[in-house]
């Protein structure tokens, strides 16, 4: 057999002989030492006390609205279910306000309105809550800046209410 074609058969046989040094050994395809992480559970929320004028802290959304968003700063928490709730006022340039409890799930892009403020200062609690997916595309979506900005840092909740409350400042330009 010349050189050349030895060295041709040589050279097929090599992918076989390296493909077959890097199959995965029966103890890592069939790992007996894996333990399931258990499924989540979401934590009970309770409506907290409604907010207060001097508890509220400004954060920005965009450009894209004249409307004034703010985050009780009383009512943040943050789960052991790693969902981090708060109420948001969101004031028009007319004086008009929406105030919402809220909860967001940083590792899985999702926000629930728990309880929906009434003008007289009371909660009323969203029957139908349900996690949504956070639309990341929308200007005017105030659950995409909180997400990307303050609330969760590439997927990972704020560890404390305190955290949070600096974040908030900070998105605006203070301390």
């Amino acid at each position: 057999m010349s050189g050349m074609k030895l060295l041709a058969m040589l050279l097929l046989a090599l992918p076989a002989v390296c493909l077959g040094s890097t199959l995965p050994s029966p103890d890592i395809v069939h790992n007996t030492n894996y333990v399931e992480e258990a499924p989540w559970e979401e934590n009970l929320a309770s409506l907290p006390a409604y907010p207060k004028d001097e508890n509220l802290l400004p954060f920005r959304v965009s450009s894209a609205t004249n409307n004034k968003f703010m985050i009780d700063s009383a009512s943040i928490t943050v789960g052991t279910d790693k969902v981090v709730r708060y109420t948001v006022v969101i004031e028009s340039p007319r004086g008009a306000r929406t105030v919402n409890y809220e909860g967001l799930r940083c590792e899985t892009m999702e926000r629930k309105i728990y309880g929906f403020g009434q003008a007289d200062g009371k909660w009323t609690e969203n029957k139908r809550a349900a996690w949504e997916s956070i639309k990341l595309r929308s200007l005017l979506s105030y659950h995409k800046a909180l997400f990307e900005d303050i609330f969760c840092d590439v997927g990972i909740a704020v560890w404390s209410p305190e955290e949070a409350v600096r974040k908030l400042k900070q998105s605006v330009g203070g301390y």
